[in-house]
């Protein structure tokens, strides 16, 4: 069986950020690999506990190296991060959000993310529920699939990318990640220039629409702050502007900041129950990219609640 390398992103940038201790509690809201898990506890040492969620049910078998290491100080609860309030060891001294898709979801081609080999378009990161991409796909009204293709995917050539998908509907081209790819890109073109295949960012789009990924952060930022203790951490990593910019408008809310240009509010009417622990989002070392080129597009906030 093919199994995929990982690396963990941003990895000695977020233990700085969360400051691991022996005695520390901490939860891992995007298990994926482990990568950040294990690190986070072979740093802290001593006796630190460590809980993990990840919605992918593929995750759960990588979780019996770790529980075979840590036994009783790693747990593992199969819930999408939106529903880390459910996780009963809270509260917790550090809280990390790896956001986005993983290494072992976008190189198992059979779950159709990528469309380097023929494979149904699925792009669910829970298999178990919810309709897939090419059910999306052919059923989704056109402002849905605007949407997704031009506001998710951030695709220039959007409409003809929609008018493409509603006209394939029925005939087989959206089933698959390869004719799907093909079709757009024959809707799209290839401007010159271009380094990127013309289905990248419809793919993207599909695949965060299909999963909720930015209502499943908004929903989540909220809960991992109220299940911090004082003088606890979160840490949150993405790699795309669209989860970037709610990041940066919720930590910039709960530190008493403008959340952004538009917000005119007086001092007066802000909170701050937080500190920001990252003036400007981190982004990975020379270091790092050259061994790790997937971490291009990464970037790290963090805070610390008081």
């Amino acid at each position: 069986m093919f199994t995929p390398k990982h690396i963990p992103v941003l990895l000695r940038e977020t233990l700085e950020a969360l400051a691991p201790k022996p005695d520390g509690n901490y939860l891992d809201c995007t298990f994926g690999g482990g990568g950040h898990s294990r690190a986070i506890l072979e740093y802290a040492g001593g006796n630190a506990t460590l809980s993990a969620i990840d919605r992918d049910p593929a995750a759960l078998p990588r979780t019996e190296a770790m529980k075979k290491d840590f036994g009783e100080n790693f747990r593992f609860y199969a819930l999408p991060f939106s529903r880390l309030d459910e996780v009963p060891e809270a509260p917790f001294d550090g809280i990390l959000m790896d956001i986005g898709v993983s290494s072992f979801q976008l190189d198992d081609d059979a779950r159709g993310f990528s469309f380097r080999k023929e494979a149904r378009a699925d792009m669910r990161m829970d298999t178990s529920s919810g309709c897939d991409a090419a059910e999306f796909l052919e059923t989704a009204s056109w402002e849905r699939l605007v949407e997704a293709v031009r506001d998710y995917g951030e695709e220039l050539r959007w409409r003809r990318v929609v008018d493409a998908i509603i006209d394939a509907r029925g005939t087989g081209q959206l089933s698959t990640t390869t004719a799907l790819a093909a079709l757009i890109e024959r809707a799209a073109g290839k401007r010159p220039g271009e380094k990127i295949h013309p289905a990248t960012r419809t793919f993207q789009g599909v695949r965060i629409a299909v999963n909720d990924e930015l209502g499943e952060l908004k929903r989540a930022l909220p809960k991992a702050f109220s299940a911090l203790k004082r003088g606890g951490v979160l840490a949150v990593i993405s790699f795309h502007s669209l989860e970037d910019r709610i990041v940066k408008r919720f930590f910039n809310e709960i530190c008493g900041r403008p959340i952004d240009r538009s917000d005119s509010r007086p001092q007066d009417e802000r909170s701050r129950v937080a500190e920001m622990l990252t003036r400007k989002a981190v982004r990975p070392s020379e270091e790092e990219l050259s061994v790790n080129p997937r971490s291009r597009s990464s970037r790290l906030r963090a805070v610390k609640k008081i």
